[in-house]
């Protein structure tokens, strides 16, 4: 999976920020360190499914992103869970 950006909404930053105190930096650092990637359902769009990346980040919190991985090559996140 090459990835060659990142799309964040708003509404995503924010849950991030004020519900999970994780920031985007620590999220993009994730997909540095190689997660382990699945494939969790198939999307609404031809070639844009979600899927959950595991690891842990530079910080050293263990996470699950919940991400699009779209035709572009450009990844926008759906959800993420701290653990």
């Amino acid at each position: 999976m090459k990835i060659e950006g990142f799309i964040w909404y708003s509404d995503i930053l924010e849950k991030l920020e004020n519900k999970h105190n994780v920031s985007t930096n620590e999220v993009e650092s994730l997909f540095d360190r190689k997660p382990i990637t699945r494939k969790i359902e198939k999307g609404h769009f031809q070639g844009e499914n979600l899927y959950r990346a595991l690891r842990q980040s530079h910080n050293g919190r263990y996470l699950a992103v919940f991400f699009i991985y779209k035709a572009t090559r450009e990844r926008r996140y759906y959800e993420k869970r701290k653990k």
